[in-house]
């Protein structure tokens, strides 16, 4: 899948599909660990709910937690959006879309509090 904004979801729902799960997660590296992922925001997509997504001004719905300063002028951050296939029966395959966005994270950023 392409990121332009705005995708459907409508062609992965066939006759077995009864909801998706979807997840866009963040994944970087840093000094202490080659490896770091974090779910940013998550959402349950029903069957016969409209499936098309405006991701253009979406809000992190989880905070990054990090392992130091390793997001704080990371240059290589990568977005994947990937869903879970909620059938009427049989396995829970595990899909991931078919791109990838890498983009630089600011010097600084603020942060606000939820309570």
């Amino acid at each position: 899948m392409t990121y332009t904004g705005c995708e459907s979801f409508q062609p992965v729902f066939d006759w077995n599909v009864k909801q998706l799960f979807l997840y866009l997660s963040a994944e970087y590296s840093t000094k202490s660990n080659s490896l770091n992922q974090v779910v940013l925001w998550d959402k349950i997509v029903l069957r016969g709910e409209n499936t098309k997504l405006n991701l253009r001004d979406m809000k992190s719905k989880y905070f990054f937690f990090d392992d130091g300063n390793g997001l704080r002028a990371n240059k290589n951050i990568t977005l994947t959006l990937s869903w879970n296939v909620v059938p009427n029966a049989g396995i829970l395959p595990l899909v991931a879309g078919s791109g990838q966005v890498s983009l630089p994270f600011p010097d600084a950023y603020e942060t606000t509090k939820s309570y």
